[in-house]
């Protein structure tokens, strides 16, 4: 969620950049765009789509994150020249990293779902366990290796979407920003292809 107002906020600031600067508002070469494709797929069937997650075991659950995410900085690092690619890279290092040394899954400490879900009965969540059929698993900050990159950050409370997000997803969103705002800018320099 906070990746896509950040989407939505950069084109906007974007478009307005390039009206009033007069300029058509740019496209990107982009390098192995696919990979966000072969990347994202599955993990929109493993942890968006309704009724699929049941039938994917925590095993491939995890080898569907890791190597999801693996692919997002795999292209991140061949793009790193575009304007905000540093960042977006930066962000999903810091979640893959976190994702990583907790097993596969994002952690996600019981005090914040109860700060989510205020009403969550004592059978709502496991400690151990995934959070239903996300991508979280539930752990008790100190269970948690490096906490402070879980979900743990949320949105305002006068915001009525409720939604966990980490210090990863926030680095991630400042690079979709700062990229989209980019192309409202002067026109970016092309790169010589190397021979």
């Amino acid at each position: 969620m906070i990746i896509l107002i950040a989407v939505v906020l950069g084109l906007a600031a974007g478009r307005i950049r390039s009206q009033w600067g007069k300029r058509r508002y740019q496209t990107l070469n982009l390098k192995l765009e696919w990979l966000v494709i072969v990347a994202v797929i599955p993990q929109l069937i493993a942890f968006q789509l309704p009724g699929s997650g049941p039938m994917i075991s925590d095993t491939w659950a995890r080898v569907i994150l890791v190597g999801s995410q693996a692919l997002l900085i795999l292209f991140a690092w061949v793009n790193r020249q575009q304007p905000g690619f540093w960042a977006l890279g930066a962000g999903l290092g810091l979640n893959f990293l976190v994702i990583v040394l907790n097993g596969g899954f994002m952690p996600i400490s019981p005090d914040t779902i109860l700060h989510l879900v205020p009403n969550a009965g004592a059978d709502f969540f496991q400690i151990g366990h995934r959070l239903g059929d996300s991508k979280d698993i539930v752990l008790t900050v100190e269970q948690t290796r490096l906490w402070w990159l879980s979900d743990r950050l949320s949105l305002p409370e006068w915001l009525p979407y409720k939604v966990a997000f980490s210090m990863g997803d926030l680095v991630v969103a400042f690079g979709a920003f700062l990229l989209l705002w980019s192309l409202g800018g002067p026109s970016l320099p092309q790169k010589e292809s190397e021979s």
